[in-house]
């Protein structure tokens, strides 16, 4: 006879699961949809020919997007000194510690591009425009710095790349593999 290989373990209640604050919830899914806004925005921007009437208009999106980020996850930082994230009750230590890396270096890579992004901007003599409501001044012109700026930018929209898909990747394999119930950490309470 055949063995059965075992069915994996039902998902914890998500009701058992002890959930980040309300507050904590809200930044972060508006910190996840304005990645996924600045991304496009950028690759539209560098794509668009230099003469195009669209290409300023489209970068200071961009940059406008990048400063929002950068202002939400100061505040995530914030929130999160005064309101620890709650135990990871159904996952192993190994991965908690892992967890917790990806969320560091997400966290300092998403202060540290708008950071560059604004130096590469401002180093060569540009205002940038915050939404076309107020804009930021630029800085006296220092090629070196803005060359050094960018090179960084450059660099580290790799490190975003790689840590966004490892953190979308982790997240569902604790849904589809694991069946831990950690998503529903990041989700309201479904009392059903």
């Amino acid at each position: 006879m055949l063995d059965m290989p075992q069915r994996p373990p039902l998902a914890p209640s998500l009701a058992d699961q002890p959930r980040y604050t309300a507050t904590a919830q809200v930044l972060h899914w508006l910190t996840a949809l304005l990645v996924l806004a600045v991304l496009p925005l950028a690759w539209v921007a560098v794509s668009l020919p230099r003469d195009s009437a669209w290409k300023g208009y489209v970068f200071t999106m961009h940059k406008s997007v990048g400063i929002t980020i950068f202002a939400i996850v100061a505040v995530r930082i914030l929130w999160r000194a005064f309101n620890p994230a709650p135990p990871e009750v159904y996952v192993p230590r190994t991965l908690t510690v892992l967890g917790r890396i990806n969320h560091w270096l997400l966290y300092a890579i998403f202060l540290a591009m708008p950071v560059s992004g604004y130096l590469l901007s401002a180093a060569a003599g540009n205002v940038t425009q915050y939404f076309y409501l107020f804009p930021i001044p630029a800085l006296p012109k220092d090629e070196a710095l803005s060359s050094v700026a960018r090179q960084i930018h450059l660099a580290g929209q790799f490190a975003v790349y790689a840590l966004v898909a490892l953190h979308v990747l982790a997240t569902a394999w604790h849904v589809a593999i694991r069946r831990d119930g950690l998503l529903g950490r990041m989700l309201p309470r479904q009392d059903v």
